[in-house]
């Protein structure tokens, strides 16, 4: 079982950046495949970034490229997922979420959610 809590969300002015992070709990973080997912009012959950369990394969929706980083601290349990350049249409709730092994595909944790708001 792992339990993930996320933080770090906010309110910021577009164009603006932000740091979320997520702390997860157990002792094999590192067995974990760890990714970050949005949801925005009346939409659907999609995808924003993922990371394998060493940092050596990292994808983002095509969306975020260039924008977002994700990355991880094993030492810490926690992995991080740094925005910049927000736009409006970034708002939404930010998941954490966890998957056994090298892959997010089908991820089998969930953390209970940040709220992003971009706005001026």
């Amino acid at each position: 079982q792992v339990q993930l809590v996320e933080s770090g969300g906010g309110l910021v002015q577009p164009g603006g950046s932000l740091r979320l992070s997520c702390a997860a709990s157990g002792r094999t973080f590192s067995s974990y495949a760890m990714g970050w997912f949005r949801q925005a009012p009346g939409k659907e959950r999609e995808f924003v970034a993922a990371i394998n369990w060493s940092g050596s394969s990292i994808y983002y929706a095509d969306s975020v490229k260039g924008r977002f980083t994700i990355s991880r601290d094993n030492a810490k349990n926690t992995v991080y997922l740094q925005m910049n350049s927000l736009k409006p249409e970034d708002t939404a709730v930010y998941y954490c979420a966890a998957q056994y092994g090298s892959l997010m595909s089908t991820p089998q944790y969930w953390g209970q959610g940040t709220q992003v708001t971009v706005s001026s």
